[in-house]
């Protein structure tokens, strides 16, 4: 997704206008204090459901978490 940076002053004093760019445009904002991000406006989408991700597994493990080592549980 494509971004601009602008100080936190500038995003104050213009914020809904920004907030109206950043959902016509679909350009992220990453506001800025001191020259250091702080937050990012992304305009806002609706979730993906379980259908939407129908057919997205590209892989699949038995033992994904295995360390291939054999223990007994017990005393």
């Amino acid at each position: 997704m494509k971004q601009k940076t602008i100080p936190a002053g500038k995003f104050k004093n213009s914020c809904l206008k920004i907030m109206d760019d950043v959902q016509r445009q679909g350009i992220a904002i990453v506001v800025t204090k001191r020259g250091k991000p702080i937050v990012r406006v992304i305009p806002f989408q609706d979730g993906k459901s379980a259908r939407d991700l129908l057919g997205t597994i590209v892989f699949a493990a038995d033992e994904l978490h295995s360390t291939g080592e054999s223990w007994k549980a017990g005393k």
